[in-house]
């Protein structure tokens, strides 16, 4: 056909249909919503990992409270129509519950408060005889040979000082109950240390087990001895007999290692003694 005819132009019109189908784009809300818990999720573990019971019942305070509504309006615009949550008569006068002592002047409180602060005050102490023992902050008052002897750690019960056997060096002589040196030298320095404290001690010796069983054991007499000559050596290093609250012998029912024949298993337990347990 030659040009400038009169020839109809033809347009084609091509329809587009989306990749997404009939469903479109919903999978990608449904996928962002899955991300969102699993993030919702790894970061409650991680708090419960993270934070205290106390710190835990804070922050499920803080999305469940429980605030008081006052159903009569003392002239406020607040929660408790002008009144404050302190004052002595609030709760009362607003008809929201009985009549409730300050925080301040609540006996109790001011009670618990003392008790926690004095209990804070003689974890101090315990964790200072620690560190002055074993050295933590400076030199150790023990040579270093006794030293190697020496284990502590702080429990519920006090400060636990543990003195135990080494393959090359003995508490005891086999079977004995008189001290060698390095036992001597360190009941001299908790003798003295414990002076600076008023908590009550308990001594408990140990022993390992033997490899063959007699009717009539005598591990039991014979840690029940040493805890006494301990006792003994702290007396005379200083400590007052009345803050000997225990003394008792367990023979080689406690082991410290699996092996119950190992000498590790042969030691002194002495315990500075919290004032509340």
């Amino acid at each position: 056909m030659s040009a400038g005819s009169n020839a109809p132009t033809i347009i084609k019109r091509k329809k587009v249909v989306g990749g997404d189908g009939h469903h479109g784009g919903a999978w990608k809300v449904a996928y962002a919503d899955f991300v969102t818990a699993m993030m919702a999720f790894f970061m409650l573990m991680w708090l419960l990992n993270a934070t205290t019971e106390q710190q835990r019942k804070g922050i499920a305070d803080y999305f469940s409270p429980t605030i008081p509504i006052n159903r009569m309006s003392g002239g406020g615009s607040g929660a408790f129509g002008g009144d404050n949550i302190f004052t002595r008569d609030a709760l009362a006068q607003s008809g929201t519950g009985i009549n409730q002592p300050t925080i301040g002047n609540n006996p109790i409180n001011a009670e618990q408060a003392a008790a926690e602060a004095a209990a804070a005050a003689e974890v101090a102490a315990l964790r200072d005889i620690e560190e002055i023992l074993m050295g933590l902050g400076g030199e150790s008052m023990v040579s270093d040979q006794a030293l190697r002897h020496i284990v502590t750690r702080l429990t519920d019960e006090g400060l636990v000082i543990e003195i135990f056997d080494l393959p090359d060096a003995t508490l005891f002589p086999p079977d004995l109950a008189e001290p060698n040196p390095v036992t001597v030298e360190v009941a001299g320095i908790l003798g003295r240390l414990f002076q600076s404290v008023s908590n009550e001690v308990a001594i408990t010796g140990h022993l390992s087990a033997k490899s063959v069983v007699h009717v009539d054991n005598p591990i039991w007499q014979l840690s029940t001895d040493r805890a006494a000559m301990m006792r003994q050596l702290l007396v005379d290093a200083g400590l007052s007999p009345l803050r000997i609250a225990r003394q008792t012998g367990a023979g080689d029912r406690s082991p410290a290692v699996r092996d119950a024949t190992a000498p590790r298993n042969n030691r002194l337990e002495i315990v500075l003694l919290r004032s509340d347990v």
